[in-house]
C-alpha cells in the first residue's frame, strides 16, 4: 500500500487500494439493498420501518458523499482520519439501531398466523412481504458489519497518523 503524509488517507483512484476505504463498495451494496427491500413492502404505521428507511437512505447518501470526497482528494487535512472514524461509528450505531427492531418485527411477522378466511392470494402476499423482510434483516446486519469493520480499520489508520 502506498503511504502518504496524512496517515495513509488516500485520494483519487488509490481509494480502491486501501483496506478501510475498500469497504465503501459493500456498504453501498448492502445499504442500498436494505433501502430497496424495505421500500418494496407495505409499511404499517405501528412498526419501525420508517426508522429503517431513514437510516438506510441517510447512510447511503452520506456514504456516497463521503466516497466522492475521498475520490476527489478533498480529504487531505489532518482532521479527516478522525472524521472518517466518527462518521463510520455513527453509521454503525444507526444501522445496529435499525437492524434490531427490523429483526424483531420480522420475527413477529413470522409468528402471526393468517386469519382463517384469507384467500390464497392474500396469504402469498403476506409470505412475500415476510421473505422480503428476512432479506432486509440479513442485508441490514451485513451493512452493520461492514460499517463496523470500516470503523475499526479507520481507527487504526487514525491512530497511525
Amino acid at each position: 500500500m502506498a503511504s502518504t503524509t496524512m496517515g495513509d488517507v488516500l485520494q483519487g483512484g488509490r481509494v480502491f487500494t486501501s483496506i478501510p476505504d475498500l469497504f465503501f463498495i459493500p456498504e453501498f451494496v448492502f445499504g442500498g439493498l436494505v433501502w430497496m427491500l424495505v421500500a418494496s413492502t407495505e409499511v404499517v404505521n405501528e412498526n419501525p420501518m420508517g426508522w429503517v428507511m431513514f437510516v438506510s437512505i441517510f447512510c447511503f447518501v452520506m456514504t456516497t458523499l463521503w466516497f466522492f470526497i475521498f475520490l476527489c482528494g478533498c480529504n487531505q487535512s489532518s482532521s479527516w482520519p478522525a472524521l472518517d472514524v466518527g462518521y463510520h461509528f455513527v453509521a454503525t450505531v444507526f444501522y445496529l439501531g435499525a437492524s434490531v427492531p427490523l429483526a424483531f418485527i420480522t420475527v413477529l411477522e413470522g409468528q402471526v398466523l393468517p386469519p382463517a378466511g384469507l384467500g390464497p392470494d392474500v396469504f402469498y402476499e403476506l409470505r412475500r412481504i415476510y421473505k422480503l423482510h428476512i432479506a432486509a434483516v440479513v442485508m441490514s446486519y451485513l451493512a452493520t458489519l461492514f460499517y463496523f469493520i470500516h470503523t475499526i480499520f479507520s481507527a487504526i489508520r487514525w491512530k497511525r497518523s
